[in-house]
C-alpha cells in the first residue's frame, strides 16, 4: 500500500463515485425513453441507439433536449402514485372513517389555504376525532 498515495485513493474513490453516478444516469434516461407515450417507436430507438453508442453524448442531448418533459413525467407519475395511495387510505379506513376522513381532509386544505388559524384548526379536528 505505499506505492498508492492517499491521492489516489480519493481520485479513485472519484472516478467510482462518478461512473456509479453515470450509470443512474443512464437507467433513468433509458426508463424515461420507454414511459415516455409522446414518442413513437422509431424515435425510441434513435434515442436508445444514440444514448448506446455515443453514451456521453446521447445521455447530455437527451437531457438537454428532453429534460423538461421528463420532468413533467416524473410529476405526473408522482401525483398519480398520491392519488392512488390517498384513495387506498379512503377505501381502508372504511365506510364509517370515510366521513371522518373527509372531514379532516377539507379542515387540512382549509388550513393550508389560511381559512382556519392553528387554533381553530386543532380545535375542529378534535371535535372530529372524538
Amino acid at each position: 500500500m505505499d506505492d498508492y498515495p492517499l491521492l489516489n485513493l480519493f481520485l479513485t474513490m472519484l472516478y467510482f463515485f462518478l461512473w456509479v453516478m453515470w450509470f443512474f444516469l443512464l437507467f433513468k434516461v433509458i426508463t424515461d425513453l420507454f414511459r415516455d407515450h409522446s414518442l413513437s417507436g422509431w424515435g425510441k430507438a434513435a434515442w436508445l441507439i444514440a444514448v448506446l453508442v455515443l453514451p456521453y453524448l446521447g445521455v447530455l442531448l437527451y437531457l438537454v433536449l428532453r429534460g423538461r418533459s421528463m420532468r413533467d413525467r416524473d410529476i405526473t407519475e408522482a401525483k398519480e402514485q398520491e392519488k392512488a395511495f390517498r384513495s387506498y387510505v379512503r377505501k381502508a379506513a372504511g365506510p364509517g372513517g370515510s366521513e371522518h376522513v373527509e372531514e379532516l381532509a377539507t379542515l387540512a386544505e382549509m388550513k393550508r389555504n389560511g381559512d382556519l388559524s392553528p387554533e381553530e384548526y386543532e380545535r375542529a379536528k378534535a371535535k372530529v376525532l372524538a
